[in-house]
């Protein structure tokens, strides 16, 4: 087992990071160092920014890096960061779906911890492999489903396990857009392109994209596993060779049943991420563009209005609270929750310490269970929306 991620972590130093995408004009690797530093948890040291080499020293040069540690590519990043005894502790994979399997390994195998955005791979075998060298490796693998991370998701969390809403009967999210209302693809928009490749992006367009991530989030709320799902993928706009619409029925283990809408050709949709969550003793709601407000209602009593810092917050909610009650949070710092998180456990383990119970970010696991959900959704609709278990 390669020991050197993790040494020399104290409680109080900031945790070496490296990237590997999220040069020059890339949207999410940017999202990925505000939520690094936001709570001033990590320094970014090395990076492979780009598989363009010009365009790597350049976005090096950009983000304040020695120009030893501008890497032009991944592999030897990985070989050169673990032997240093300076080394980065982790690394922030944001490159395109695909290239995540071959990234993820060679930094597990160099002995250093993993966050890599969503989806995990493109298959349930690669993601198993991960998985499974992660734990070997004992090294920390971390999945930025960021919604996760929102203070009162954990507050809805927290009251569906303490029973509040009683035995569980339905779950419905829906995660719905517009910006590929049209073929975006076509005119050389970067992100447009890559993600309706299924080259780079794998099998599910839509239903991978964000279709993961209101799967996660119900998932993650309710503490239910899926057991089956029934689903129709298509393609809306004409050419577009991967899903822009998914509608995905969820039939859950214990019996409570479920449906999810993913959709990126919905004008007038923005980034709309709901969650209805309904029991035998009560019903909550929530909004990933209202995410400050969590509705709950018991079973003949009028609705109640939590907000993130307010009367009737709870524990799980106010932890990961910055600011003052009327004071909004949102989406960096959802995304910064998820880091800071995963920056106490890379402490724990450097320490030998058990990780505390209350750290909730998404794990390799979490990020099998995407790509299980991916796979069995492109395969139903594949068999014309037949019920479809998903892979154990």
């Amino acid at each position: 087992m390669a020991t050197q991620a993790g040494a020399g972590i104290g409680s109080r130093q900031r945790i070496r990071l490296g990237m590997v995408g999220g040069g020059r004009d890339a949207f999410i690797g940017a999202v990925h160092r505000i939520a690094a530093r936001l709570d001033d948890q990590y320094v970014l040291v090395a990076g492979a920014l780009s598989s363009d080499p010009s365009r790597a020293r350049q976005s090096g040069v950009d983000l304040g890096l020695a120009a030893e540690r501008t890497y032009i590519d991944y592999e030897e990043m990985a070989e050169r960061e673990g032997a240093r005894p300076d080394g980065i502790q982790a690394v922030s994979i944001v490159t395109p779906n695909d290239s995540h399997f071959a990234i993820a390994k060679a930094f597990l195998e160099a002995g250093i911890h993993v966050i890599c955005d969503k989806p995990l791979t493109t298959s349930v075998e690669d993601a198993a492999a991960l998985v499974d060298l992660a734990a070997r490796q004992e090294r920390i693998l971390a999945v930025t489903y960021n919604y996760s991370g929102t203070p009162l998701i954990r507050q809805a969390r927290s009251m569906v396990s303490e029973g509040l809403l009683g035995k569980i009967r339905m779950v419905n999210v829906e995660y719905v857009q517009d910006w590929l209302s049209t073929a975006l693809e076509e005119t050389g928009q970067k992100q447009a392109e890559w993600r309706t490749d299924p080259a780079r992006s794998g099998a599910g367009g839509c239903i991978g994209d964000i279709g993961t991530h209101a799967f996660h989030l119900a998932c993650f709320v309710t503490g239910l596993e899926l057991e089956q799902l029934s689903a129709e993928l298509i393609a809306f706009v004409d050419g577009r060779r991967l899903d822009d619409n998914a509608q995905v029925w969820l039939r859950f283990k214990g019996g409570a049943r479920g449906s999810l809408w993913a959709s990126q050709i919905a004008p007038g949709n923005e980034n709309t991420l709901r969650l209805r969550i309904y029991g035998d003793r009560g019903g909550i709601e929530w909004c990933q563009e209202d995410p400050n407000t969590l509705h709950h209602t018991s079973v003949g009593e009028p609705t109640r209005r939590i907000t993130r810092a307010g009367s009737g917050a709870v524990d799980a909610a106010t932890r990961l609270t910055r600011t003052p009650a009327g004071h909004p949070e949102g989406y960096l710092e959802a995304f910064a929750n998820i880091y800071s998180e995963v920056a106490i456990a890379i402490r724990a383990h450097a320490s030998g310490n058990a990780i505390n119970s209350e750290m909730s970010y998404p794990t390799g696991e979490d990020g099998l269970a995407g790509v299980r959900f991916i796979e069995a959704a492109v395969n139903s609709s594949r068999n014309g929306a037949a019920w479809t278990p998903l892979k154990a």
